[in-house]
């Protein structure tokens, strides 16, 4: 017996068996958290998650307790669950140590970047770019994500990637933040040149130079979080751009 929940295109079968439910709604939930399928200050209401995954509320509840202890929702003294807010000091945070440990990442996967890794590299831009013109964002933002960390995995740390998910579960309502307004001149920007790093990227892999394949990351973080801090000191963050 099986059900199944879609938060916005995210589609993940839950099994029957108590243990395999918690582990499928936590790792089901963490991952619609780090593609931004929430919105910030969004509250996570137990049986209604519950009632959504065809479950009792234990494995939801067991679920989103862990996803407090890792920073990817906020506990408030009323007992509320919710997604984080955003704020610029935050991101800013977020971004000094996405710029540290994504960095330190990139330069080692290009020390064991293969032709079947560059080629798998390369098909994903080409599908993030499709995205960006016909898919929509969710699409181009879970393409984005995939190149991200094949990249990380390539580094071949057991050290790093973990830790970058975690930033990245953080980074989450920015994420989201970002898909709420596509209307903005800001993230037009991002939608017509939302690939350039990734293509310089895949020329220093190519050229088996570690520091500029580091360089084209970290322009990659800034870029958007620095688009992100304009929309965050435009007050974009205290209005609903959906009315």
């Amino acid at each position: 017996m099986s059900s199944k929940i879609n938060f916005e295109g995210a589609v993940v079968p839950v099994s029957a068996a108590r243990v395999t439910v918690q582990e499928k709604i936590y790792a089901d939930l963490r991952m619609s958290l780090m593609r931004g399928r929430f919105d910030p200050g969004q509250p996570m209401v137990i049986q209604a998650l519950a009632s959504a995954y065809g479950t009792s509320p234990m494995p939801v509840r067991e679920a989103v307790r862990q996803l407090v202890a890792e920073n990817g929702l906020k506990s408030l003294p009323n007992g509320t669950v919710q997604v984080p807010q955003v704020s610029e000091d935050k991101l800013h945070d977020l971004c000094e140590a996405r710029l540290a440990l994504e960095g330190l990442a990139t330069s080692l996967a290009c020390e064991h970047m293969t032709t079947a890794t560059l080629r798998k590299l390369k098909g994903l831009i080409a599908e993030h770019e499709h995205a960006m013109e016909d898919d929509g964002i969710y699409t181009s933002l879970d393409k984005n994500q995939e190149f991200h960390f094949l990249i990380y995995a390539t580094s071949r740390s057991t050290v790093l990637p973990p830790l970058i998910e975690s930033l990245w579960l953080q980074y989450g309502p920015y994420m989201r933040f970002i898909s709420r307004h596509l209307g903005s001149q800001v993230i037009e920007s991002l939608r017509s040149n939302g690939t350039d790093f990734h293509h310089l990227l895949l020329e220093a892999f190519e050229k088996r130079n570690p520091a500029a394949a580091r360089a084209a990351m970290e322009s990659d973080i800034r870029r958007t979080t620095n688009m992100l801090s304009d929309l965050l000191k435009s007050g974009a963050h205290t209005t609903d751009p959906q009315t």
